[in-house]
């Protein structure tokens, strides 16, 4: 009779604690300035965007620490599955010398992608994400999981750095209904996760992130471990606090639109985007403000929509993407209502402002490029009462009361027929000025 063995259940999601605690390995620290710093890179689930988008970075770019030509900076050496020229067991052998201890050298660990659970698909004789091969005592040589060599390499690092919201928060590999059990490096890791410096997981993301909040973020962070600044300040979710404080609306150029209770209504407008799905006002990010490449570009000055993809929510608390966000029905309609009143009396002003005192004075405007209507009575009067309030206890400006004559307290340069109205106060007509 043929006897049934029941395999065991198989969920997605994060393993049990246990199954992630990184292996607790001692780590010498090097004692008074850093000369080199080694830098290893992992890739689990991942498009290697972030890679494209730290290649990128300019301001400050990586080349200055590659080539160690920044002041105060180590020189760092990069162990990069993409960009280093070695390969195969020669690529892998600094990441073993780390493990064994045997590198001499402090290190940091970047891991790009979300971390999946190598559980469900070595139990089919598989692996979702690998790098070198390793052979076991017993079996054959097999693929070594990228999640495997992190587990391996994080307690003896520097500092373990998450990039791109895949890493830092699971992003599209960890969404609703994945099959890989995806998570962050921070859920990999656990909460009480801490580098041999004392740190615990630093975040840095964005779908792709900004490659200049990286390097700027690891310079700061290498500041630190020169003993040549303190720590840069993160918020509690290990976010670099400087960069991600703020909301993508704060700095948005089409924020100006919302207050004043304007929205684009199809894609192209130069309005705000948030009847057309943007997410802008509850993400944190700087996009607008640093732009993507090399200050450049961004979603909403390329006319995107913020879809929060920096966010740890994203993409199952931003989906659907392109429909308008619930909480805007509220938000966008009172922005029109208080928004309307705002922008009519804003054109008030700026109508005046765009006018010189003369022209006021000498009712015209001398423009060759077009016809500039003239002041109204509803104008006037409302420049008064608006000039009285804006001038109260102040000192309005012109010449003092008694000194009419004089022009800014000094007689007007000139001769009378100099000018075309009859604010000179005396002429000179012994040529002494």
């Amino acid at each position: 009779m043929a006897t049934v063995v029941e395999r065991d259940a198989v969920k997605g999601g994060q393993p049990p604690i246990a199954e992630t605690q990184p292996e607790s390995r001692p780590q010498r620290l090097p004692l008074g300035p850093l000369k080199t710093i080694h830098v290893y890179w992992l890739a689990g689930m991942s498009c290697d965007g972030c890679t494209i988008s730290v290649a990128g970075a300019t301001n400050p770019g990586i080349e200055g620490l590659l080539t160690g030509t920044v002041p105060a900076m180590p020189k760092v050496l990069l162990h990069h599955p993409v960009l280093s020229v070695e390969a195969g067991a020669e690529f892998v052998k600094p990441f073993r010398d780390a493990y064994e201890g045997n590198l001499g050298a402090p290190y940091v660990v970047v891991f790009e992608g979300s971390v999946a659970d190598e559980r469900i698909a070595h139990r089919t004789g598989g692996y979702f994400s690998a790098m070198g091969v390793e052979a076991m005592s017993g079996e054959a040589s097999h693929p070594v999981p990228t999640a495997t060599w992190l587990k391996r390499l994080a307690p003896g690092a520097a500092a373990t750095i998450a990039i791109g919201t895949c890493a830092t928060w699971g992003g599209i590999p960890a969404a609703e209904g994945n099959p890989t059990g995806a998570m962050s490096v921070m859920d990999y890791l656990g909460k009480d996760y801490r580098s041999a410096f004392g740190l615990p997981v630093i975040n840095i993301p964005g779908c792709a992130p900004q490659g200049d909040n990286f390097t700027e973020t690891v310079f700061a962070v290498l500041l630190f471990l020169q003993g040549l600044g303190p720590l840069p300040t993160f918020d509690e979710l290990g976010r670099p606090a400087w960069l991600f404080r703020e909301t993508v609306h704060h700095g948005c150029t089409r924020a100006g639109f919302y207050e004043e209770g304007i929205f684009a209504k199809h894609y192209g407008d130069p309005q705000c985007l948030v009847e057309i799905g943007c997410w802008g006002p509850v993400v944190n990010c700087n996009i607008v403000q640093r732009g993507a490449i090399n200050h450049m570009g961004g979603c909403m000055k390329a006319g995107g929509v913020c879809i929060g993809c920096t966010m740890p929510g994203f993409p199952d608390k931003f989906s659907p993407f392109y429909k308008t966000p619930p909480g805007a029905a509220i938000s966008t309609l009172a922005a029109k209502t208080v928004g309307g009143v705002i922008r009519r009396l804003r054109r008030l002003s700026n109508r005046e402002a765009n006018r010189e005192h003369r022209w006021d004075v000498m009712h015209d405007v001398p423009s060759g490029w077009a016809h500039v209507q003239a002041q109204t009575l509803t104008d006037k009067t409302i420049k008064f009462f608006y000039s009285k309030w804006q001038h109260f206890a102040s000192k309005k400006p012109g010449r003092p009361p008694g000194q009419e004559d004089r022009f800014w307290g000094v007689d007007r340069p000139g001769y009378r027929n100099d000018y075309i109205d009859e604010t000179a106060g005396r002429e000179d007509t012994h040529d002494k000025r």
